[in-house]
């Protein structure tokens, strides 16, 4: 009896000591499985094609498509001449290829507009300096074939010639002409918001009938300066709150680079941008003579998430888990018929090197009208209201901080009390409001999110979760329920 009662603790977590009055489960009675089929698209940009699919352009022209954003198929892997995309690519885009001194595209973005056709806005960069070019190419369908329309921005030209401001290009100053993303504003306006590293992070306005910029130059500058690690601009507006959003990441793309997802906004597409802090943006840029910064950049945007890892309980499935390392280089799309928003983003993994996969989580917006993303990626899940005795118990909590670190988010346990307090790693309070909307204070600072069941992807189960955000630090924590939801 003595043997049975010890696995039996091993097997259960009695929050009934931490004033919580339930026990929990750390595995379901059957291990509950997903399936998945995995693509590696960096910088995934997502569009809706005609058939109703959803499809992702990233670099060195991979395609994928999905129906459900859980399983994805290609459309094209890699820069080659026998591709569907971008036919006798080596011919039809030499002049990218010899302005950038590369044999290679780097994030593109894809945007239906007025005319009905599809335009690839792509870019391709020399790599070690920003010797970039910035062209279209269009297409009557999303998968291609896309037909090259040529370019519209360089950057990284010598002192022979001018910068596309009739100056001489100054690296720190000016953009690399690479990282497109094209929205249309609520007025029916046509915007490019670009750039990466280098001078900054700059915007355009387009021609809503050609794709193409209405006016001559680099555009208006939103943030960044003298190499700040900050790159992958990508704007949604949201009816509802009546803001513009511009995602961002910030820190190096690979495993140890410490990639992570920012967000500002701003009442008008083309700015000025600020941070949940209440921070500009465009004061957001190195000090003269420095270079790449993270200590200057950590300082601005309000983060979303960074290499995180849910660790594991003894007594839980998944004792064999990776964490997630540099996430980012996201998009963003609404899904209208099920109110539901999703964020795209590639990560890499623990002790995988530099390989790389497409993630999507849904995304959900707070009281104060700020992004929050879900812990675990999509499994078609949806909001539900529970009551305060079912959401109560034992969490994994992960806080993303604000730090550029190659470092993970290791998650530490708090238990949310069904007195609405807060022990363990972090002590406070919590509380349930109407939408599933959820609020925790937490060393006297305001978290507001919303909580949700999802699929706890390494322990093959049901759980609940919450994902929150201080407004006022612009710091998002995260929870991952330990106790085994039954289907």
């Amino acid at each position: 009896m003595k043997k049975k009662a010890i696995l039996y603790l091993t097997m259960t977590l009695c929050v009934g000591m931490a004033g919580c009055g339930q026990k929990e489960k750390l595995k379901a009675d059957k291990a509950f499985e997903k399936e998945f089929k995995e693509v590696s698209v960096h910088d995934p940009s997502v569009v809706q094609g005609d058939d109703g699919s959803y499809y992702i352009f990233g670099s060195h022209l991979a395609v994928a498509k999905t129906d459900d954003f859980m399983n994805w198929e290609y459309v094209n892997q890699g820069v080659k001449n026998d591709n569907s995309v971008i036919p006798d690519v080596y011919l039809n885009m030499k002049e990218a290829f010899e302005w950038s001194h590369s044999n290679t595209f780097w994030a593109p973005d894809v945007a239906k507009l007025a005319d009905g056709k599809f335009h690839l806005y792509y870019c391709n960069c020399q790599g070690d300096a920003p010797v970039s070019c910035l062209g279209t190419a269009v297409s009557d369908t999303v998968a291609g074939p896309y037909i090259n329309e040529g370019l519209m921005l360089k950057s990284g030209m010598g002192a022979e010639e001018k910068d596309e401001d009739g100056n001489l290009y100054q690296a720190t100053t000016d953009p690399n002409t690479v990282d497109p993303c094209i929205f249309y504003d609520a007025e029916g306006k046509l915007w490019m918001v670009y750039g990466s590293y280098s001078g900054g992070i700059f915007i355009k306005e387009m021609n809503p009938e050609t794709g193409l910029p209405l006016e001559t130059g680099y555009g208006k500058k939103l943030l960044g300066g003298n190499h700040l690690r900050i790159e992958a601009p990508y704007i949604i507006y949201n009816e509802e709150t009546g803001y513009y959003y511009m995602f961002l990441s910030f820190g190096g793309l690979d495993s140890t680079g410490g990639y992570n997802i920012r967000v500002c906004r701003s009442e008008n597409p083309d700015g000025p941008y600020v941070d949940s802090m209440g921070q500009e943006m465009e004061d957001c840029k190195g000090a003269a003579g420095t270079s790449f910064s993270d200590a200057t950049a950590a300082l601005y945007g309000t983060k979303l998430m960074g290499g995180y890892k849910f660790l594991w309980k003894e007594g839980e499935e998944g004792e064999e888990r990776e964490g997630y390392l540099s996430p980012g280089h996201n998009s963003c799309i609404y899904q209208e018929e099920t109110d539901r928003y999703f964020i795209i983003y590639h990560t890499r993994f623990e002790n995988r090197g530099e390989e790389h996969e497409v993630r999507v989580h849904q995304m959900f917006f707070n009281e104060d009208g700020w992004p929050v993303i879900a812990p675990y990626r999509y499994t078609e899940e949806s909001l539900k209201e529970y009551t305060k005795e079912e959401l109560a118990g034992n969490y994994k909590f992960i806080n993303h901080g604000r730090e550029i670190s190659a470092d993970m988010a290791e998650s530490d346990e708090i238990q949310l009390c069904t007195d609405g307090k807060i022990k363990g790693a972090a002590e406070g309070t919590w509380n349930l409001k109407k939408d599933c909307k959820i609020e925790l204070e937490l060393d006297g600072k305001s978290y507001k999110g919303v909580y949700l069941k999802q699929w706890d992807e390494d322990g093959k189960k049901y759980v609940m979760t919450f994902t929150a955000l201080c407004s006022e630090t612009g710091v998002s924590v995260w929870g991952s329920g330990l106790n085994a939801i039954e289907e």
